[in-house]
């Protein structure tokens, strides 16, 4: 199980998702930018999480996260209603998210 790294601080957060208004990119492969991490909160209903270098992809449901590390290609599944969030998060100490 992947985890934040100690001392990381919470800079930003997307809006609330659903899926109906889940940004297409989120589907399809992406990262996240170099030195921030991301953590997807899923507050209601169920998806499904992937890395890009596995082939299995993680049930993510409401109450659970998942962590994203920098720079890993990853993707998400959206198969049915669900509300979800993803927190970035940076080591104390460094530069703010902009993106």
């Amino acid at each position: 199980m992947i985890e934040l790294p100690a001392g990381c601080e919470l800079v930003r957060a997307t809006r609330e998702f659903d899926e109906h208004t889940v940004p297409t990119g989120l589907l399809a492969a992406h990262r996240v930018a170099d030195g921030v991490w991301g953590l997807l909160v899923v507050r209601e209903g169920a998806l499904r999480f992937g890395f890009d270098d596995e082939a299995d992809e993680r049930l993510v449901a409401a109450g659970t996260s998942q962590v994203i590390p920098p720079g890993r290609l990853h993707h998400l599944t959206v198969d049915g209603a669900v509300r979800f969030v993803v927190e970035f998060h940076r080591p104390a100490g460094t530069d703010t998210v902009t993106a």
